[in-house]
């Protein structure tokens, strides 16, 4: 029996993992395990996951840095962190891709060889690992991806455009299937949770706001070999030179999760659209946000189980400017789920994100890393005056193990 279908509910932590070190226009490299001094702190941040009662963490690898030339391998600090995963007893679900590339891979997302890159790199982790590293995220929210790849222009390779947008998607899609049926074939026990960042819309009701909202299921769509000639955007594709040879492989070679799992944070995932607005919601342009709260929770979980008829995980949360508020939401967000899974939805794990502090995305461009600072971990990152962040535990910590354990 697989561990999601055992019926019980496991809660698990995240650690921030995005990695982009590309920096062509001098920008700084985004590595969260630098950031928040995680490379140095690892044995304590994942003893940290297992004393708040995690049984799962969602915690990604540096491809950029396991693989730090095309077919040369550095496995040294990798191993010493399955085995403190092992030695914990903590099952990792491992993020194989967190929106970077290694820097030898010219083009990032745009290198025609990218599915095939990205693939060798997870097939080659999965040999190695496996037994230890079983469950899989081939790569964390792919929309996200695309849309800061390849329609903001904002993350490398700096595409613009739905025609860079499209260009990205069929990269993105590509390689997660490749990736998920090349570990299959090597480690069959291996189970994929695939995550999607959860995106919802309000205002009034019309086109844009119904693109929009098929958009957000673009990419596991495309994935789960479910975009065809009547799929709402398969005009759109084609329109943006994503032809009938490829829409025909994806439908030949789906890649269909075992868990789909959602991430969602109420005070960021929903937004307001307005008819003639110029804001697009990248960066440079946001749209204003809407707090639905454990209303959105439920709609976007409800949504993908129903859509995907897989069983559901919701793999990033986390709200609160006080650690009074975060409990608040902790506690909100935990009964949600609860109340899911007693009207029969198969909610099988919960994430907080995350077991640390971490910094906005935001730094890349410039500024002090203070002022950057999200503090929503369990344990939160304080300056010691010696250079070393300390991790300081916050009453979080105690209500997350109290849901966790109960």
């Amino acid at each position: 029996m697989a561990w999601y279908d055992d019926g019980a509910l496991r809660f698990a932590l995240g650690v921030e993992d995005t990695f982009i070190p590309q920096t062509p226009f001098r920008e700084r490299v985004l590595d969260e395990y630098e950031m928040t001094q995680h490379y140095r702190f690892w044995r304590e941040d994942l003893g940290h996951a297992a004393e708040a009662g995690a049984s799962m963490v969602r915690w990604g690898i540096p491809w950029y840095r396991v693989n730090p030339a095309p077919g040369r391998w550095d496995w040294s600090w990798l191993d010493q962190v399955a085995e403190r995963f092992a030695e914990l007893g903590l099952t990792p679900i491992v993020d194989l891709m967190h929106y970077g590339t290694p820097t030898w891979l010219d083009n990032e997302f745009a290198n025609a060889s990218y599915p095939e890159r990205v693939a060798e790199y997870a097939v080659a982790v999965a040999e190695r690992y496996r037994g230890t590293f079983d469950v899989f995220t081939p790569l964390n929210e792919p929309l996200l991806n695309a849309l800061y790849c390849g329609q903001y222009g904002y993350w490398p390779p700096y595409l613009r455009g739905h025609d860079g947008f499209v260009q990205v998607v069929r990269a993105l899609a590509r390689g997660i299937v490749r990736t998920q049926h090349g570990i299959a074939e090597v480690n069959p026990d291996a189970t994929f949770v695939h995550v999607e960042a959860s995106s919802r819309f309000t205002g009034e009701e019309g086109d844009e706001i119904a693109y929009l909202r098929h958009r957000g299921y673009l990419i596991e769509d495309l994935v789960t070999g479910r975009v065809g000639a009547d799929h709402p955007l398969a005009g759109y594709l084609a329109e943006h030179r994503f032809g009938d040879d490829a829409l025909a492989w994806f439908a030949a070679n789906p890649a269909v999760p075992d868990v789909m799992g959602v991430n969602y944070y109420p005070g960021v995932s929903s937004e307001l659209v307005v008819p003639g607005d110029t804001r697009d919601g990248s960066p440079a342009a946001p749209r204003e946000k809407v707090d639905e709260g454990v209303v959105g929770l439920a709609g976007v979980l409800t949504g993908f189980a129903e859509r995907y008829g897989r069983p559901v995980m919701l793999t990033e949360t986390a709200s609160g400017r006080t650690v009074d508020e975060r409990i608040a939401w902790l506690d909100a967000s935990v009964a949600c789920v609860r109340d899911l899974r007693a009207g029969g939805l198969p909610v099988v794990g919960y994430t907080w994100w995350a077991v640390i502090d971490w910094y906005g995305w935001d730094w890349r461009d410039g500024g002090a890393l203070e002022d950057v600072h999200v503090p929503l971990g369990l344990w939160q990152l304080v300056p010691d005056g010696a250079g070393a962040l300390q991790r300081v535990r916050t009453p979080l910590a105690d209500r997350f193990r109290e849901h966790a354990t109960a």
